[in-house]
This record gives structure tokens, sequence and C-alpha cells, in this order.
């Protein structure tokens, strides 16, 4: 066992279904979990399980495991554990009941390390505590209720908030709290118990039906006032309109999961849809299908009829593609012009396949896109659960390889996945490897694309990447930056970008007496290494720029990863005093307390969020709600994608201060920067 399971972080064990589960073998991951060696534990009179439980869990855990063994069924559960040191540390136990060969009931399971979750849990719900103390001490509404459901007394504010002109119309009216109030008639009666178990509830969050017939979101923090001798005299409370954040919870919960574009799952959400896809067949003892689908030639629609148009193509291909399936199936966008189908329940590979060609055929109907009529295409690569492979980065991966080779073949169709079709990945080793010799010989250019602000001036340039190859062609980043992602290439063409934009920039001249600045997309890669500051520190120095001319942009999702990592390296860089932006804002998940702490001087608003604002209503919803956000925490705003003076008309109306897109200019070489320049002064 110490040979299979080294490499284990947690502790694979067996114990006696006893009074203290007695161990009877442990893994080698005994020793990082616990402190305590094999030798330790196995066979001890006085080391258990039931001695490393926390006192404090000891019954619940025995509980949750004792009626487990009574049905036969897996268990887990979540408890605090007592090391060798006397650290106290979280564990997840899942375990099983079984005989062993000598007929005794034991218990075979695996103990993992969770302090980290449980306490950035717990660090959470009290940073959410912190947060809502500011609505309990504004302006909210109080009432004495008694236990069969009438109000007693009753603040105007309380009245106002249920639409009543007055406390007396309100208790007069309201005879049963539980069916003339709470939309789920149940809560009254969770409320109450939740008060004879705690003597108080808080935070108790229901949906409310109000005078007016208007619904809203409360909610109550209240206790039971007594007697002396104990006897309930009535409930007394406050309750919040908390309608507001719960929209506002509902929102950031629905960005999460789903594409801000197509409004299909994103790739969180296909993680869970997945994870119950293969449940339910395991159960069933069915498969599960997944599909990988890539349009055909959809670059070059959007590099002929312009950005606007390939968002409305991929909200078209999302619609067909809900229609295509069926109720039980998930569709889910990737990501760019990729999207992922899961497709349970197969009874058959012939009803897949009919699946499949309904999915080509709904995809190719034809449709009119900016005064064009299109047929589109698409290449579905399709992957097995569980005869390709058994998660979904794997089925995802033999599922591309599966497109690649069905876009090889001509487009249009589907490939399911054959082992045979790894050539796919010795392509991508291929394109690895040319990019290396890129990197090598100065194949990669930088260009430079204008930032102007409300009056048309131009006050700067985003540097970006191009690949234009010997061997390949002109090689998109959407394709070679992830894979430089991956295999650690972007370091060096970080570098690059970081070097020849400063060189760059600091050979500009000024435009109004105020020097252009330069902005540099920096990788998440980029800021795991710890020489990061150091090398920005040193490409101003060899290229003279001011640092205040330096602009180094980071993604939402860069911020989550470590974040106080991040906010480490960005404070080192910061205090260069070189300018940092966060890039894409409000497509990733970001907390708004981390945006507080981040030094950030720039917000930029993304691309899907500008096309259309100008229609106003929602589409302008958001982007409003971002300038107003970066207003108040003092940031300078940029939006990216402007392709219309109407959309930087009604993006300047609300404060945005700079904008960047296809309206100024596309990205330049370095050589045209200076004639661009001259233009725009004319």
């Amino acid at each position: 066992m110490s040979t299979l399971f080294s490499g284990l972080d947690g502790m694979l064990f067996r114990c006696l279904v006893d009074d203290c589960r007695h161990l009877l073998s442990v893994s080698p991951g005994c020793r990082d979990l616990t402190g305590y060696v094999a030798e330790d534990l196995v066979g001890s009179v006085t080391h258990s399980l039931e001695s490393l439980t926390d006192p404090e869990d000891r019954a619940a855990v025995r509980g949750t495991i004792l009626a487990a063994l009574d049905t036969g069924a897996r268990y887990r559960i979540e408890y605090r554990i007592v090391c060798r040191d006397g650290e106290e540390k979280w564990v997840l136990e899942r375990g099983i009941g079984l005989r062993d060969e000598a007929g005794r009931r034991i218990i075979e399971g695996y103990l993992e390390d969770i302090t980290d979750r449980v306490l950035a849990q717990i660090q959470l719900a009290e940073t959410e505590l912190r947060y809502r103390s500011i609505f309990e001490n504004s302006v909210i509404g109080m009432f004495q209720s008694t236990e069969n459901g009438r109000y007693l007394a009753a603040n105007q504010a309380l009245a106002t908030l249920y639409s009543y002109p007055t406390p007396e119309a309100l208790i007069s009216s309201l005879a049963d709290i539980a069916s003339g109030l709470y939309v789920d008639q149940r809560r009254r009666a969770d409320f109450k118990r939740m008060i004879q178990q705690d003597g108080r509830v808080s935070d108790f969050e229901s949906e409310v039906i109000c005078r007016d017939g208007s619904r809203i979101w409360i909610s109550e923090n209240a206790h039971a006032v007594c007697a002396p001798d104990g006897t309930l005299l009535y409930y007394e409370g406050t309750v919040e309109d908390i309608t507001e954040r719960h929209r506002y919870q509902s929102v950031l919960q629905h960005q999460a999961t789903h594409d801000p574009l197509t409004g299909l799952p994103n790739r969180n959400l296909l993680q869970d849809r997945l994870e119950q896809a293969v449940q339910l067949a395991q159960r069933q003892m069915s498969k599960v299908v997944l599909a990988f689908v890539d349009l055909d030639n959809f670059k070059v629609i959007n590099d002929s009829l312009g950005h606007a148009a390939g968002d409305e193509l991929l909200i078209e291909i999302a619609s067909r593609l809900r229609q295509a399936l069926r109720g039980i199936d998930t569709v889910a966008r990737y990501g760019g012009d990729e999207f992922v189908l899961i497709m349970g329940e197969q009874a058959s590979s012939e009803d897949t396949r009919h699946l499949l060609e309904r999915v080509l055929a709904t995809i190719q109907a034809p449709l009119m896109l900016a005064g064009h009529a299109l047929r589109i295409n698409c290449s579905i690569g399709v992957s097995v659960y569980p005869d390709d492979a058994q998660d979904l980065d794997s089925l995802l991966r033999v599922a591309d390889v599966a497109m690649y080779h069905a876009k090889k073949s001509g487009k249009g169709q589907y490939h399911f996945y054959t082992r045979d079709l790894n050539q796919v990945a010795q392509d991508r080793f291929v394109l690895e490897s040319s990019l290396q010799s890129a990197i090598e010989h100065n194949e990669l250019t930088v260009v430079y694309q204008p930032k102007v602000d409300s009056a048309a001036r131009v006050r700067g340039f985003e540097a970006l990447v191009r690949w234009n190859s010997a061997g390949h062609g002109l090689v998109t980043p959407d394709r070679f930056i992830p894979l430089a992602e991956e295999t650690g290439q972007i370091l060096a063409i970080g570098e690059l970008v970081l070097y020849a934009a400063c060189r760059a920039a600091a050979s500009w001249p000024l435009i109004d007496g105020l020097a252009l600045s330069v902005a540099v997309n920096l990788s998440a890669r980029q800021l795991t290494e710890p020489g990061l500051p150091a090398m920005v520190a040193d490409a101003l120095a060899v290229s003279g720029l001011p640092p205040e001319c330096l602009e180094l942009e980071i993604t939402e999702s860069m911020i989550m990863g470590d974040v106080e990592h991040t906010i480490r390296v960005l404070k080192s860089i910061k205090a260069l005093g070189v300018r940092i932006a966060v890039d894409d804002f409000g497509t990733g998940y970001s907390s708004l307390s981390y945006l507080q702490r981040l030094p950030i001087d720039t917000l930029k608003i993304d691309r899907s969020f500008v096309s259309g604002c100008d229609r106003g209503g929602k589409a302008m919803a958001i982007p409003h709600a971002i300038i107003f956000l970066g207003k108040t925490l003092n940031l300078h705003i940029v939006a990216e994608g402007v392709e219309t003076e109407a959309e930087k008309d009604a993006l300047s109306v609300c404060g945005c201060n700079e904008f960047q897109g296809y309206l100024f200019s596309r990205p330049m070489q370095m050589a045209s920067v200076g004639d661009y320049l001259q233009a725009r002064l004319r």
C-alpha cells in the first residue's frame, strides 16, 4: 500500500466498526495529514479515528457513519481533527461499510485535508456579515408579531415597504402573515421553528407579496420576547428590503456561470452539468456524449463584417443549438466560436448520430447577417463517456482532436474520436515548435492600437503581438497565445512585447504637450514570475520611458487566481510609478472587495458590453454600472471594441474617459504610428 498510495495527499484507511473506529491500515499520507506515522495508528489501542476527531464533532461523525452503515450507502462528512502537534484541521471523510476476509464489519475510506477551503468559506461568510451590517444600520422596518401570525405593532418604514399607507392599515389588513405576506407560506413555519430552536432568526430571507401586488425580497432579523416565566409574549424584529441585493446576487451568480454574450452556460457550469450527467450515466449504466463544436471560417466573417456581426452570429448560433437539442441536454459556450454539447441518456450510437445531424442541419440553415445571406458550417468532434475518457478535461481534449480531424476532412461534419486521431496532437506539437522558432528568430511583431479621449485626441496605444509564420501563415493570437500560456512560452513573448512597447512609446512625440502612454497585457503566467517587477523596471530604464507612460493590463480572471500574490506583485509594480488596468472588466467574477484592495488605476469595459450600447436600456445598463463603479473608486475608464460614433457618444455621456476600437483604427505596425499621429493632428 505504501508504494501504491505514496503520492496521495490525503489518507486512505481501513478501520473496524467499533466505538472508536480502530485503524487496521492507513496510507503513507497519514503523516502529512495527522503528524502520526502508520506505526502510531495501526493496531493502536490509544489512537483511533475517534481519538483524532475533535470532541465537539464526534457525535455528528458517529451518527452520520452509523446511518450510512445501516443503509449500506457510501457516506461523506466534514469535521475537525486534532493532529499530533495539537493543530486543528478540517477534513472531508468519504467511506463505505464492508466485510473483511474474516467477516468483520469494517470501513474503507479516505480523509482529505479541506482546511484551506473551510477557512476560506468562513472568511467569505464573515465578509458578507460585515457587508450586511451596512444595511442593518439604515432606516428599516420594525415589527412585533404574535405566534399565530398577526402584527401587534409596526413602524411606518415597514408599512411603506409593504405598500400600506399607515402602520394601522398594515396591522388591520394583514390578518395572517403566513398566507397574506409570504409567497411561500411555509416560510412562517420556518421562521417560528428557527426562533424556537435558537431563540432568534438572523438574515431570514423570503419573497413577499406587497399590498399593490408587487413582489420583493426581504431579510428579517428577529427574536422571541418572553415573560419572566418563559411564556412567549411576541416576536420582535426588523425587516430590510433586499430586492436589489438579491437581484444583484442573482446577476453575479448568472455572470459567474453564463457567457455574457450568448447567455449560454460557461465553463464553470459546463463542469457541473457534466458531473451530473456522468453521475446519472453511472446509475443507469448508460453513456454520455460530449460534442466539441467549432464554427468554420468564423474569423473570415469577423474580419470582413466586423465584431458586431460576429457577435450577432454567435448569439444566433447559440439560439439554434438550444433549439436543436433536447431538454435534458446542455449547450455551453467554451470560448470564441467554440461550443460544447453534453448529450446524456443516449440509447444508441444511432440516436447520437441523428442528434448530431440535426445540430449540423440547424446550424447550416441560411441566415441574414449584416445584410448578407450566409450559410454557416461547423465542425464537430465527439467523445463518449466512459469509452474515451472519464473527466471533462480528457473528454474535451479527445473531442478537440476529433473536431480538428472533422475540420481537416472538409468541415461541415462531425467525427467521433478514435485512437488513431492522435496525429492531431502531434500537429499541436509542431505548432508549439514553430512558435519557439518564431520567438528565437524574431517572427513575432508588435502592433499598436490607439486609445483616444472624448474629443478624439490620441492619448496612447495598446501593444498587441502578432505572428506571421513562414510555415503556418498568419497565426491568430487566440490560437497561439493559449498554447504559449500552457507551454510557458508566454514568458518570452511577454518580455518581447514589454521591451518593444517601452522602446516604441519612448520615441513617440508629445501630443498637446502630453506624453503618449502604452498599455501592455500581462499574462497569468507572468504574474507568477518573481522577477516580473524587476523586468518592468529594467524595460523602463533601458528605454528611458517615464513610468507613468506605461500601463500594464490584467484580466479579472487573473485576479481571482491567487489574490494575495496578485496584490503583492501589482503593488511592487505600482511602486515603480507604472499604472495598472483591469482588462475585460465585467466578464469575470471578481469580488468588489478585492477591487478595492488592488492598486489599479483603470477599468477597461469589455467589447461584449460596448457593442450596441447606444441602444440604451438593458444594453447600456452594464457599461453605465461599470463607469459609475469606476468613478466612485476614482478610476480611469476605457471602453474597448468601439465601432460606431453612436457607441462612443453614449459611453462619453456616461463619463467614459477613453475609447479604443475599429472606429478609430485597427492595430498598426510601429512604422505607421508616426503617419497616423501626423494625420490626426491635421
